[in-house]
């Protein structure tokens, strides 16, 4: 005889709203083994590698995996705290502001969790917990503020993967990204100043994004377009005149072309032409990892002094501090409108957002 789950005897059930985090992921250890482990998952992943794969596989496995592993376990060794990996804490610390932040504007019951693309906590799991919980409703957040397909490309797949085995579907709301979002934009301002009032101010700002292959913005990827679009937001908020501020990217990986300019070579040419004191800021990392702590703040800064810089800061990510958590909160509030009782979870006229 048929007796009802736990969840669908809910008396909200029909009403409860699933908000899935999703980040990228990192290994489980700082070790070889563990770096292996999760760079076979993230590189094999055809969103991330855009590649034939009877030519890329012999490739990753062949050479990629049996030589990198160990020498970018050195480099997570270099930012390992005693709580782990620092993408995986301070992710999960932003969960817990973000529910906290959503519990306070009222809105319908909702849960909250985070999911990762290629490890734990498995977004299979995240999403299973949603559904128990009695969601039939599920908004997915990619923490990827710019849109492209190697990320929030890649968090659609897995999702729709995970979905097409499901007898009953949610409804499904999936933001592609907020990279005009205005609680953004203030919060990367509030950060730069609050950095820059304990600090002291730079004469220049550099705004460093992760770099993808050239070839993918001529597919279409707008990537490219949504960094400038932040970069130019937060420069007018922060108002910096032309020459006070630039673009460049970061994390190449291979031989092809990638987006230019390359960030560690326009922090080693800075000196040269009078630029001997910067402020770098990474607005399209939600949380601090491997690129962010190791790359630009210990090997960048390590390029810009060599060169003949004087003074060089790294601006936090957002994090989990508050104002960031109130925009995620205020960015899904928005997108959740459609499905809370009337009156509740209202926003202001300025709040925008872009969702697929």
């Amino acid at each position: 005889m048929y007796q009802a789950s736990p969840a669908s005897n809910r008396s909200d059930a029909a009403e409860r709203i699933g908000v899935l985090l999703v980040n990228s992921g990192t290994p489980e250890a700082p070790e070889p083994r563990a770096v292996r482990a999760f760079l076979a998952r993230f590189l094999s992943d055809p969103r991330v590698v855009e590649l034939p794969r009877a030519l890329w596989l012999p490739v990753l496995y062949g050479l990629i995996l049996p030589l990198r592993p160990r020498r970018i376990a050195r480099k997570y060794q270099k930012i390992w705290s005693a709580t782990g990996s620092p993408l995986r804490e301070l992710s999960e610390r932003l969960r817990a502001e973000i529910g906290n932040a959503l519990a306070q504007r009222a809105l319908a019951p909702l849960s909250v969790e985070l999911g990762m693309l290629y490890s734990a906590p498995e977004l299979r799991a995240a999403l299973e917990r949603l559904r128990d919980d009695g969601a039939q409703r599920l908004l997915v957040l990619p923490l990827f503020p710019q849109y492209c397909a190697a990320t929030s490309g890649a968090v659609f797949d897995q999702v729709s993967a995970v979905l097409s085995g499901w007898r009953r579907l949610p409804e499904l709301h999936f933001i592609a990204d907020y990279h005009d979002h205005p609680g953004y934009i203030e919060a990367l301002r509030e950060s730069v100043t609050a950095h820059w009032e304990a600090r002291g101010r730079t004469a220049h700002l550099l705004m460093s994004f992760h770099g993808i292959p050239e070839r993918n913005v001529r597919a279409g990827d707008p990537y490219f377009s949504h960094c400038h679009d932040s970069a130019r937001l937060l420069a007018d908020e922060l108002l910096l005149r032309d020459g006070e501020w630039s673009v460049s990217f970061q994390s190449r990986f291979g031989p092809a072309g990638w987006l230019k300019p390359y960030t560690h070579a326009v922090l080693t040419a800075m000196p040269a032409r009078g630029v001997r004191e910067v402020s770098v800021v990474c607005p399209g990392f939600a949380v601090d990892c491997l690129e962010t702590l190791e790359e630009i703040d210990i090997e960048n800064r390590a390029a810009f002094m060599g060169a003949g810089g004087a003074r060089y800061e790294y601006i936090p990510a957002l994090n989990a501090g508050t104002r960031h958590a109130r925009a995620l909160a205020e960015l899904i509030a928005q997108h959740c409108h459609g499905w809370t009782p009337a009156g509740q979870g209202n926003l202001p006229r300025a709040a925008r957002g872009t969702s697929a």
